[in-house]
């Protein structure tokens, strides 16, 4: 009789739980760091530094293309940072794509313009966020599964809000360093002060490396190992037991990042460039919105665990849908208080989805071949939602004369396919959440709770 690998895997210590909840936050932080200071960089500077045209929209459609580029190889470093992470471990992995992230970041801020090199400027910022973009492919599904495969159960979907909690605190501290930076170099911001936030990215890189490097490797990793139950080829057991979850998460995936690249990203130029708006005035409501979009995702995640994260993530997906339209109609009033009205409504509710996400995706999917199955079917998702929003928005805007009722459309059917696929996942959730009830009355953490997806190539408990 051979028991199931996850069972034989032994409870971390709070502390540890907490360590890693820490690290997998700032790493979390990080990337949508270095996403944001790309983002508003595309939105408002490289239109004129390295994508220069004689009309600056142009410049900036293409500006916000190269953005995407770096979503197109998210799957392939999802891919083959997910393959070595079911097989060597998720702790290695994080160091590796963490480190590589941070110097890709930290290079684009030594670019020099086009009108000093030519055209080699652009193609050097493409390579490089290809490269980013690889890297990043590993990076937030490895932090996904090691957090909360560390938490004990019936409280997987609160840690894992530390993790998810790290994208809205990497938010404000990216918009606060285009803040900052613009207000601290005046004209000269354009010249040289936008590479301040990328070289800054070093400093927040070395912070999370020390953490991470300090952790323990995951318990069900760990247990796997010990009973050479690692798979040998995870994608191909992710395809053959879990197709079904893999599709349920890209169009989760796709719809959250169709809605929030076009609030946080989008926003800017359209505020700028088709509203006139002053840009410290979206950065004030970018900065508003993200400290409410942490609120609403850490509280979410502990609401996941006690209401189920199917329940919890549906609510927020509705009052998305429901966003789409007002959203546009406060923005376009040109004014203060619209803009941070709209970003505000749309990062809060944006929130209620995001924070039970890092446990929803790692709950669909075995340990054997979990970091595998996050990593594809989120990065996928991620490419087809934010990798694409602000450039179809952009060109939206450009074929309707101006119009913005064709977007608030297809952020209603981002939210539809978001809500597809919660539905597609709502049975495996509903089975993995089931045994928190038992351990809220008292029984000890069941690690094995996370384990439990059938799989024709794992050993069983007969």
């Amino acid at each position: 009789m051979t028991s199931t690998p996850a069972r034989t895997a032994e409870a971390a210590p709070r502390s540890a739980v907490r360590r890693v909840a820490l690290a997998s936050g700032i790493g979390n932080a990080i990337e949508l760091y270095d996403f944001i200071i790309y983002g508003l960089a595309s939105a408002i500077v490289f239109n004129q530094v390295f994508f220069v045209t004689e009309d600056p929209l142009v410049g900036t459609l293409i500006a916000f293309l190269t953005m995407g580029a770096g979503f197109l190889s998210r799957p392939l470093g999802g891919l083959v940072f997910g393959h070595f992470g079911d097989r060597l471990g998720r702790k290695s992995m994080l160091v590796i794509t963490l480190t590589a992230t941070g110097v890709c970041t930290f290079l684009i801020g030594l670019v020099p313009a086009t009108a000093e090199i030519g055209l080699a400027a652009p193609f050097i910022v493409l390579a490089l966020r290809l490269l980013q973009g690889f890297f990043m492919g590993g990076e937030q599904g490895g932090a996904f599964v090691m957090v909360t495969e560390h938490a004990p159960a019936g409280t997987k979907s609160f840690y894992g809000g530390w993790a998810t909690g790290g994208s809205p605190l990497g938010s404000i501290l990216g918009t606060l360093s285009f803040t900052l930076a613009a207000s601290a170099t005046g004209d000269a911001f354009l010249d040289w002060g936008w590479r301040l936030p990328f070289f800054a990215s070093a400093v927040l890189v070395l912070v999370g490396l020390y953490i991470r490097l300090r952790l323990d490797e995951s318990p069900e990793f760990t247990a796997l190992e010990r009973t050479d139950s690692t798979a040998a080829a995870p994608l191909v057991e992710v395809v053959g037991t879990a197709g079904m979850f893999v599709l349920a998460g890209i169009l989760l995936n796709m719809g959250f990042n169709l809605t929030i690249f076009i609030i946080n990203t989008f926003s800017m130029a359209f505020g700028t460039e088709a509203l006139g708006m002053e840009r410290s005035t979206i950065l004030t409501a970018g900065l508003i919105g993200s400290a409410v979009h942490l609120v609403t995702c850490l509280t979410a995640a502990y609401l996941g665990d006690r209401l189920g994260m199917t329940r919890v993530m549906g609510i927020g997906t509705v009052l998305l849908i429901a966003w789409a339209f007002p959203f546009f109609w406060f923005f376009s009033s040109a004014t203060a208080t619209g803009a941070t009205i709209a970003i505000v409504g749309g990062y809060a509710f944006a929130g209620i989805v995001w924070g039970p996400m890092a446990y929803w995706f790692t709950a669909l999917f075995a340990p054997r071949f979990r970091y595998s199955g996050v990593s594809v079917s989120f990065q996928v998702g991620a490419v087809l939602g934010g990798g694409l929003s602000p450039s179809v928005s952009t060109w939206l805007l450009q074929i309707s004369d101006g119009a913005t009722w064709p977007i608030s459309v297809y952020l209603v059917i981002g939210g539809l396919l978001a809500l597809i696929g919660l539905t597609m996942g709502r049975t495996r959730i509903a089975q993995m959440q089931r045994p928190a009830v038992g351990q809220a009355a008292g029984q000890p953490p069941a690690l094995q709770s996370s384990a439990q997806q059938p799989s024709a190539h794992r050993p069983s408990a007969q």
